[in-house]
């Protein structure tokens, strides 16, 4: 079958073949959320417009999922009224689905999956999704193909998860000039006067959401009822790809020319702002870097010639460009690298020798202070940045970037050991950040215990050689004073 799709994002999940009497062609949606820019709904499209079948798209959510809450459900709703929309005017079937749990949830996709000629499902490398993607692959009649929309750069285009970022971006520089010109489809549709489908396969067991009526009416409702953490509530960042497709404009527009200056400053609005809307899927790699190269003016053969693994000069952007670039696709992907690579990414086990060594010799360290984890939850340390920083993370889902990293070492610094450490900072951002559960929460956390870093002089207590940061030294740098009195408002957090 002819594909617009690059064969290496492509891979297929079992043994099983096309069946010419399937009803339709499946994409199953579960991380690419969107109508647009995604080689997943293209690679379906392909299917069929090859087979001559109507497309139906179906989007799930387990109530059940790992930190799922509705601050997290609420993003993904809001997706879905969007998706609804889209594909509508895009003439192709679309059936959004909340199941309670995942075992409704898979006895759904069995439904569907039964009465499918094909399906296409989305590839995300954290653990839960790939398991789950197995699993339904495993048990359908028919060809299961997965798609890879991550980032810029396939994830099959290495062999390895890469031990720094300047490692990593070496390779990409001498990678990504083949994947640039390969792009996913802005406005995907189906041909006009194509079969279209009649009725849906509806799952029938209780607690199981399906349709759009369904889920906008009774969707939180369910989360609230089924989540692991029903306690938390949503925030006022609303989901969806139009307001991701906002939020790009207003950073491309608005703050980009001070990215590069000032968007360490936590009192400076200069971040992108992107974050929760590539991590639900609403908005597309893709997207947001053609929007950007529209506006630079830019074209691949401003590329450098040589893949020297710089943060700076490769792409011929604009200095504030290519400081966002590095964000965007080195600090981005590298996290996808690594869960993509190693099923381990979370694993303590998983840290370079040195840190572990390091923090298993300062183990036994005195804490100038120990927190519990409610402690930390509610921000009630000794620190008023870091309450500040973690009551922003609670009351808005989001730490602003630089805070992140001083919430995470002094995490590390205030439980009994780095173990600790590790399952608080894992709980904390996963639960709270709209962005959290993602490859790059990994990522981050980890660069706390020393990952994609190196050792560092001079040796302190508890952090060994791992890199030190103090709020004192952080708010020398940085502005923090209208921070600190923002967030520790008594209503704040």
């Amino acid at each position: 079958m002819a594909s617009n799709v690059p064969s290496i994002r492509i891979s297929r999940l079992n043994d099983q073949t096309i069946c010419s009497g399937g009803r339709y062609v499946l994409y199953w949606m579960s991380s690419a959320r969107r109508a647009s820019w995604n080689f997943a709904l293209d690679r379906a499209i392909d299917h069929a417009v090859a087979l001559r079948l109507p497309l139906l798209v179906v989007e799930t959510l387990a109530c059940d999922s790992p930190w799922m809450n509705l601050r997290h459900a609420a993003m993904i709703l809001d997706g879905m009224a969007d998706n609804a929309k889209e594909f509508q005017r895009a003439r192709i079937a679309y059936l959004p689905c909340v199941a309670a749990d995942s075992q409704r949830l898979e006895r759904f996709l069995d439904t569907v999956t039964r009465q499918a000629a094909v399906v296409v499902a989305d590839w995300y490398p954290l653990r839960e999704a790939t398991e789950l993607a197995a699993l339904v692959a495993a048990r359908s009649p028919v060809l299961v193909e997965r798609v890879d929309s991550n980032g810029l750069l396939p994830l099959a285009a290495t062999d390895r998860a890469f031990p720094t970022a300047h490692a990593f971006r070496r390779v990409l520089q001498r990678s990504l000039p083949d994947h640039l010109a390969d792009l996913p489809s802005a406005n995907p549709a189906l041909p006009a006067r194509f079969p279209r489908l009649d009725h849906f396969p509806v799952e029938t067991a209780r607690s199981c959401l399906v349709g759009i009526e369904q889920v906008l009416g009774n969707g939180p409702g369910l989360v609230a009822k089924h989540s692991t953490r029903p306690n938390v509530v949503r925030v006022a960042l609303s989901g969806g790809s139009r307001g991701g497709h906002k939020a790009v404009a207003r950073f491309l527009e608005g703050r980009l020319a001070r990215y590069a200056h000032e968007r360490n400053q936590p009192e400076s609005d200069a971040s992108s702002g992107l974050s929760p809307y590539l991590h639900h899927g609403h908005v597309s790699v893709h997207y947001v870097f053609a929007e950007l190269a529209r506006k630079q003016g830019w074209s691949p053969d401003r590329l450098a010639d040589r893949a020297s693994g710089s943060r700076e000069g490769w792409w011929g952007m604009e200095p504030a460009a290519e400081a966002f670039l590095d964000e965007l696709v080195t600090w981005r992907e590298v996290g996808f690298n690594m869960c993509a690579h190693r099923t381990d990414y979370d694993d303590p086990e998983s840290l370079p020798d040195w840190a572990r060594s390091t923090l298993d010799e300062h183990a036994g360290d005195c804490r100038p202070y120990e927190y519990s984890l409610d402690e930390f939850r509610d921000g009630l340390t000794h620190d008023d940045l870091w309450n500040a920083a973690q009551r922003q993370l609670r009351s808005e889902g989001i730490i602003h970037n630089y805070l992140r990293m001083l919430w995470g070492k002094k995490i590390l610094q205030w439980t009994p050991d780095w173990q600790t450490a590790l399952e608080t900072m894992v709980e904390l951002n996963n639960t709270y950040a709209v962005d959290g559960c993602d490859p790059n929460s990994y990522s981050g956390i980890f660069w706390v215990l020393g990952r994609y870093d190196r050792a560092w002089g001079p040796e302190r207590p508890v952090f060994g050689k791992i890199r030190y940061m103090s709020s004192a030294n952080t708010a020398r740098k940085v502005r923090v004073r209208n921070y600190i009195e923002r967030y520790l408002q008594p209503d704040a957090g």
